[in-house]
């Protein structure tokens, strides 16, 4: 591809209002741009990776996301404190936030995104649909307005048949979408995807739509500029997901009609031109028997960006700071050309044995990470950080190039054998039963091909082996003292600072990525007992959402006790015998931790 630039942007200074892999891929491309940066941090984010790349680094404050990485005055505090002329939001948290997005426009600081009326339709997956149709890209079948009650899901669902989806109006990837089997559960998926919604996005509206029953996810990544250019880059497959949200992402999508393809291109440029888009940004559909459907638009850069990036050869967040600081797109159309194949996975703090993909934080012991030819890894994490309960649990995203689909297959494999994460599991040992399925091989998996047809039962998790305990050292006498690099924050900025200390040899000091229990007498730890067991334990690390018993009642085996939300996921811990319920020892909002008994039953 012949591309027409000079290597160099008119943004000075650029903050990114993230955390984790993509803060860092955002800072990566700015340096070589020769753009300074500025991170904002969490207290338990306070020496993460992307704190230590970045020019500036400033404190947000606070432990949750809503407290730190949520917190609008926050962070325009830290805009006006280090003098940033742009804002790039990465993905997730305020990346498709129309308020967040005119606080930052209206301050004469570039947001490096959409302009904020983009958003506002796109942004909302509701009035996205509308937009779509308006220019004749046909979604799925579906309510397009906001749920109020659970009486509209089962009207929906007889009219429509069973099962339907219930999403998240302001969501994505997968948070906040809820499969809905039948009427029963239509008022608890609805509660709960209100939940999952209002606690990622800031929103909890809510709409259904038909459920389609072996559809694959195609997405079309698009770039527009301000001088009426609007481009297709090409499509990704993102079918191989677990509870909607996605672990393997490849690009071109296989078995995929060429017609197909220029089709789902030019409908991706009707919907983007629909709204006035500009920047970088993601059409999804659905496809299936041939057919496609729009399903939203995410208006942002992606998690799986980086399989576009190599088979284009286009550094996507540099053309999303051209784009921002005014450039005209240097290529057309036909200039655009995709060579070979890229197979992206993300490596996310789960434990997959048993297809539960369980979420595991904790504190990375070990961090091996994989080379060679054509082998690319983003992450924001090193060994000795921590994976934090309260954040998204991705850990990092492993891409490889290959000149075609199976060569890429198979340099995934070796990439993710060199790959070793010790102290919390992941969802490698998944990612390989993927890969190598005859299924996947053969390009004819689905959306609901994991869960439905991927056998993970005898699957045994790996990387949880516990970091060494830290020495103690023992008081008895004064340390002597040592020059040593020290993190201090003045108001509010983190400087790297040197500081005579006491010396305590190869003791470690526990910093940010570990939540703090909450006081009060520590909870028993759950005996190594096998099933149907009297005590119901939590297996992780987060907080109660929900209890769904009291004292008293009569539970079921597998009947749900109470809701946990770990990594923005909730999960439903069951009872593993039938009897009454002796004992309850938490309550919503409580925070607990791996193995705390939260019930008893008799």
């Amino acid at each position: 591809m012949s591309v027409r630039f000079e290597r160099r942007s008119v943004l000075k200074k650029v903050l990114i209002a993230n955390r984790g892999e993509i803060a860092v891929r955002v800072i990566r491309t700015c340096r070589e741009l020769g753009v300074a940066t500025v991170a904002v941090y969490s207290d338990l984010d306070r020496d993460a990776l992307h704190v230590r790349l970045a020019d500036e680094a400033y404190s947000l404050g606070g432990q949750t996301a809503a407290e730190s990485y949520l917190n609008t005055e926050a962070i325009l505090d830290v805009i006006e404190k280090s003098g940033a002329d742009a804002v790039h939001p990465g993905y997730g948290f305020f990346s498709e936030n129309t308020d967040f997005a005119r606080a930052i426009t209206e301050r004469g600081v570039t947001f490096v995104g959409p302009p904020p009326e983009a958003i506002e339709v796109m942004g909302d997956k509701i009035s996205s649909r509308h937009a779509a149709e308006r220019v004749g890209v046909s979604g799925v079948p579906g309510r397009s307005e906001v749920l109020a009650s659970p009486d509209e899901v089962v009207a929906f669902g007889d009219e429509f048949g069973w099962p339907v989806a219930i999403k998240a109006a302001y969501g994505g990837g997968g948070r906040g979408m809820k499969v809905v089997a039948g009427p029963d559960q239509a008022a608890e998926a609805l509660e709960s995807a209100k939940r999952e919604s209002l606690s990622y996005f800031g929103r909890d509206e809510c709409y259904v739509e038909r459920y389609l029953a072996w559809p694959r996810h195609v997405e079309m990544q698009i770039i527009a500029d301000t001088h009426g250019n609007t481009l297709w880059l090409g499509e990704r497959d993102c079918s191989a997901q677990r509870r909607h949200q996605k672990l393997i992402e490849e690009s071109p999508a296989p078995n995929f009609p060429d017609d197909v393809r220029q089709a789902m291109g030019e409908a991706s440029v009707k919907v983007a031109r629909a709204c006035g888009y500009v920047n970088a940004g993601t059409v999804e559909f659905l496809y299936q028997d041939g057919e496609f459907f729009f399903l939203e638009m995410n208006t942002r850069l992606q998690v799986e960006h980086p399989v576009t990036e190599l088979v284009t050869g286009l550094d996507l967040v540099e053309w999303q700071l051209r784009v921002a600081s005014g450039e005209a797109l240097g290529f057309t159309q036909d200039d655009v050309r995709r060579n070979g194949h890229a197979i992206e996975v993300r490596i996310n703090a789960e434990n997959p044995a048993g297809g539960a993909f369980t979420p595991s934080p904790g504190t990375i012991s070990r961090f091996l990470m994989p080379g060679g030819p054509g082998v690319r890894l983003d992450t924001g994490y090193a060994s000795g950080d921590t994976v934090s309960q309260f954040y998204d649990n991705l850990v990092a995203k492993l891409v490889v190039w290959g000149h075609d689909r199976e060569a890429a297959r198979r340099r995934m494999l070796r990439a993710i054998d060199e790959t070793v994460i010790d102290g919390v599991a992941t969802t490698l040992p998944a990612d390989v039963a993927i890969l190598s399925h005859p299924d996947f091989v053969a390009g004819e998996h689905s959306t609901n091909w994991v869960e439905q047809s991927l056998d993970l039962t005898g699957m045994v998790s790996v990387g949880t082996e516990a970091p060494p305990a830290p020495a103690t050292p023992d008081g008895e006498e004064a340390a002597p003292r040592v020059l040593r690099d020290v993190t201090a924050e003045v108001d509010g900025r983190r400087y790297q600072v040197k500081l005579w200390v006491p010396d305590l040899g190869d003791a470690v000091v526990a910093s940010g990525g570990g939540a703090s229990k909450a006081a009060g007498p520590k909870r028993p730890k759950a005996a190594a007992s096998g099933a149907g067991s009297g005590t119901v334990a939590v297996p992780m690390q987060g907080t109660i959402v929900k209890v769904l018993v009291v004292e008293g009642d009569t539970v079921e085996v597998g009947q749900t006790v109470c809701v946990l939300e770990a990594m923005k996921m909730e999960n439903n811990v069951i009872a593993e015998r039938a009897g009454m319920v002796k004992e309850v020892r938490v309550q919503a909002g409580e925070s607990v931790g791996p193995g705390d008994v939260i019930a008893v039953i008799e």
